[in-house]
């Protein structure tokens, strides 16, 4: 089968579209053919080498974490879905969904959304289940609250943009100057451009959300008394100091959370939830094609992004 390899670490131009071996279900697996996936934040790190202590040297590697698509064959004892039944979800600690077929834990995928188009519906599962056990299930977000989000244009705080206006919150985002009005679109009650608007100047919120992970003191100074801070990830310049500054605050302030998205079933459910309900919507910036793997890392690392880079596959 078709799937999107590198042989080296470096930058996206070590990408290719290759083939390998298709998965076979084991019991309890499903067979799952790929119609779409994403690009996601860990896997250009992971693809230039910067983790390659815990990624190890073996070669080929794959990339794609999420996936929208169909069951094609089911594993032994699996009862959950059927054949043909329009599924989506995140293999968890792994790589390997920008591929033709993955071979995922019945407990892994969800029934995707009615209607919606699966190549549109690959922007939201890491993304969306990110963005919902933020706000949902680490901060607890309530209606009536301030809630900031810092990279309001991008994959995760698009969605959570979309999320604190359905919680009810008062909604503050963060963005590029040229993605205010897009950001104010998705139900922002304010969107300032990050470049020129100071963390002192913004006020109390009752939660904080991080997705760009640079001047975490700052913002963290920004919570009301009760206040709560969810940090998805560390600042890319200053990793190993980044990191362990956002490890201690998790540890010793109980208003600092964060954590590494390992959704399943349940999780990616009550996203199929709310997007039949119109709560949120996927945010897809562009497309391209499984053989174009190295372009759509490079579009992405470029940044700019509103949402997300879809690849598709089928």
């Amino acid at each position: 089968m078709r799937a999107a390899l590198y042989d080296r670490y470096g930058g996206p131009g070590v990408l290719y579209e290759g083939t390998v071996p298709a998965p076979v279900p084991r019991a309890g697996e499903v067979l799952v053919r790929v119609h779409a996936t994403s690009v996601n934040g860990g896997e250009p790190t992971v693809r230039a080498g910067k983790l390659r202590a815990v990624a190890g040297r073996g070669f080929p590697k794959r990339t794609g974490v999420d996936f929208a698509g169909e069951v094609a064959a089911l594993g032994n004892g699996v009862s959950r879905f059927a054949i043909g039944d329009r599924v989506w979800g995140v293999l968890g600690r792994t790589f390997g969904s920008a591929a033709e077929y993955v071979a995922v834990s019945a407990d892994r995928p969800a029934l995707a959304p009615a209607g919606l188009d699966l190549v549109r519906a690959a922007a939201l599962p890491a993304a969306g289940t990110t963005a919902l056990t933020a706000l949902r299930d680490k901060a607890r977000l309530g209606s009536g609250e301030r809630l900031l989000v810092r990279g309001g244009a991008g994959g995760v705080g698009s969605i959570a943009v979309q999320l604190g206006r359905a919680y009810g919150a008062h909604v503050t985002a963060l963005a590029g100057a040229k993605h205010l009005d897009f950001v104010r679109g998705l139900g922002a009650d304010e969107a300032l451009d990050y470049s020129t608007t100071a963390p002192e100047d913004l006020g109390r919120f009752d939660v904080v959300l991080d997705t760009v992970g640079t001047r975490f003191a700052d913002f963290r100074r920004l919570l009301s008394p009760t206040g709560r801070m969810v940090a998805i990830t560390f600042d890319s310049a200053h990793r190993l100091r980044s990191a362990g500054t956002l490890l201690a605050a998790a540890v010793f302030d109980r208003r600092v959370h964060a954590f590494s998205g390992n959704p399943r079933h349940d999780l990616l459910a009550d996203l199929t939830r709310l997007t039949e309900a119109g709560d949120i919507e996927p945010v897809v910036d562009r497309t391209y094609p499984l053989a174009e793997i190295a372009e759509a890392h490079r579009a992405f690392e470029a940044g700019g992004i509103r949402g997300k880079v879809v690849i598709t596959v089928a």
